[in-house]
């Protein structure tokens, strides 16, 4: 992982912990694939992918996120349920963009992503 990944996924966790996401889970990896984060909202469970840019450049942080990636999350993250048999009501997959700006950050939290 990148520098900038790194703080971006330490920004993505702070940020949630202020919203009142408890953290369970960070680069959670198995064979099926990796997990940035995986976090709980009072009977939701969370499964955040984090994206860090400079600038749009090349298009913007969600549009990283392919059909591939969706994928191999998902099967990642029904691994890891079953695996730690964590109850839930419901699970929801979220995409966190941070974008750099000079020396600051901006996190734009797209909840449902998909």
């Amino acid at each position: 992982m990148n520098v900038l990944g790194k703080i971006g996924e330490d920004i993505a966790t702070r940020y949630l912990e202020k919203m009142n996401y408890k953290i369970i889970k960070r680069n959670y990896r198995s064979r099926r694939g990796e997990i940035d984060i995986i976090a709980s909202y009072g009977n939701v469970i969370v499964i955040i992918e984090v994206k860090s840019r400079r600038n749009n450049r090349y298009g913007y942080p969600i549009d990283a996120v392919n059909n591939i990636k969706v994928h191999r999350i998902k099967e990642c993250a029904k691994y890891f349920l079953y695996k730690e048999k964590i109850s839930f009501d419901e699970i929801r997959f979220d995409v966190m963009e941070i974008y750099q700006i000079n020396k600051h950050y901006v996190v734009n939290h797209i909840k449902n992503a998909f």
